[in-house]
């Protein structure tokens, strides 16, 4: 999938060192409910069926590659996550690496994997959770049509305080 700045391709297995750099990020753990570290063995189990279809892992990570750079550079990842046919829904998670946050990647990205959803994948809606304190994801979804439907009180501990946690959905036009 190809956008002005970005491309969204399937992982290869070149992308281990990013996804371990990545996966083992402390900082990030609390938006991605993380607690212990991932194993290069175990990312790279991940990577082996990664080429499995939606339908039967229930989940699909896209990379995100600037192209209009002199050589293409990773930024970051797309996840769709908890895929149920049946329902025709899927979570969304977007993750932008530090140097490239604050340039629309972000923004660019969300907006091919929503086309790819609804166009290919012919599902009826999409949701994330974001953490209240999260102001530029909220400000992101929102700015794409997602529209906050619950609010999970205390929902997240991060280090020693609780926060809420934002459900957010957008239901295919």
């Amino acid at each position: 999938m190809l956008g002005k700045n970005i491309a969204l391709r399937a992982l290869e297995p070149t992308d281990i060192d990013l996804l371990y750099k990545w996966e083992n990020d402390t900082e990030i753990w609390h938006i991605s409910n993380t607690l212990t570290p991932f194993s290069r063995f175990v990312l790279e189990q991940y990577l082996v069926n990664a080429h499995e279809d939606i339908y039967a892992s229930k989940q699909v990570r896209l990379m995100i590659d600037h192209i209009n750079s002199p050589e293409v550079k990773t930024i970051g990842s797309v996840d769709l996550f908890d895929f149920s046919p049946h329902h025709k829904r899927a979570g969304v998670g977007i993750l932008i690496a530090k140097e490239y946050r604050g340039k629309g990647y972000a923004s660019e990205a969300l907006n091919l994997v929503i086309k790819y959803s609804f166009d290919t994948l012919n599902l009826h809606q999409l949701y994330c959770n974001i953490s209240k304190d999260n102001e530029q994801s909220l400000k992101l979804f929102q700015k794409h049509g997602f529209m906050i439907i619950g609010n999970k009180k205390h929902w997240l501990r991060i280090e020693d305080s609780w926060v809420d946690e934002y459900m957010l959905q957008l239901i295919r036009k």
